[in-house]
């Protein structure tokens, strides 16, 4: 049997997606979705997303880690899926889509950017060595003098199991920052490795550095290895909303995975 598939990345992220609307979706178990996200035996992704109906919203999106388990929200994920959508002619240039954590608006912009709103932060956890917070994924966000050549594996497999950081861990992002330029490195939960960028990473990550830096500004600019990221929020009281995450979403290839 066949899978069609579609390759994406948002800024060096990458996913395979598939049109899942009339798959039966027991399909999809763990080993099937390490199976096709194996770099070496199968396509090779950070991520499997498939598309699906849904009564409420344009569609919806669901989002598996390659260790085979769904996942929470994956923003670059969301961008990827927003231009697969167009491309499939399900949607124009703006759409609905329900995902893990509810319902989110994203835009193609003129300029072939893809902006999706994010859920509401509520809440910053303050430790001593970095701020833990949820942006749809749970983040727990570091400062480092050169995140680029920061040791993510091995410091990031470290503090992602921390005891602090809850049951399931956390992904785990290294900064810098000079005011509204962040740059940044991100070990995700899940892959379980350094990821080329990580969009809830890269909002945890503004909203983290405007904590710190005590200002916010109108929008923050974050280079991640595999490309740059926009992140803009407005804070009320302790909470930071009409939170938007603005990047690439990028087509690679198409093709028939055999199973």
């Amino acid at each position: 049997m066949t899978l069609h598939f579609y390759k994406y990345h948002g800024a060096g992220n990458d996913f395979i997606i598939a049109d899942a609307r009339k798959t039966d979706i027991s399909l999809f178990t763990p080993t099937f979705v390490q199976n096709i996200c194996d770099r070496h035996f199968g396509i090779g992704a950070d991520g499997l997303m498939i598309l699906l109906e849904s009564e409420s919203a344009d569609f919806a999106m669901k989002y598996f880690n390659s260790d085979g388990p769904e996942g929470t929200m994956c923003g670059n994920g969301g961008r990827c899926i927003t231009a697969f959508a167009k491309k499939m002619g399900i949607i124009g240039q703006s759409c609905h889509f329900m995902a893990v954590d509810g319902l989110h608006f994203s835009e193609i912009l003129d300029d072939g950017l893809i902006s999706l709103d994010m859920n509401n932060v509520n809440s910053l956890t303050v430790l001593t060595d970095g701020i833990l917070t949820d942006t749809g994924s749970p983040h727990f966000v570091t400062q480092h003098p050169d995140p680029h050549l920061a040791e993510v594996v091995n410091e990031g497999r470290k503090l992602r199991y921390d005891k602090r950081l809850g049951e399931t861990g956390a992904n785990v992002n290294f900064v810098s920052f000079n005011h509204h330029e962040i740059k940044i490195s991100t070990y995700e939960r899940g892959v379980e490795d350094e990821t080329l960028a990580c969009g809830t990473g890269a909002v945890a990550s503004a909203i983290s550095v405007s904590k710190w830096d005590g200002t916010i500004y109108p929008e923050y600019t974050l280079f991640a290895k595999g490309g740059t990221l926009y992140v803009s929020f407005t804070k009320e009281e302790d909470k930071y909303t009409t939170i938007k995450l603005k990047g690439p979403a990028t087509f690679v290839f198409e093709g028939q995975f055999y199973y």
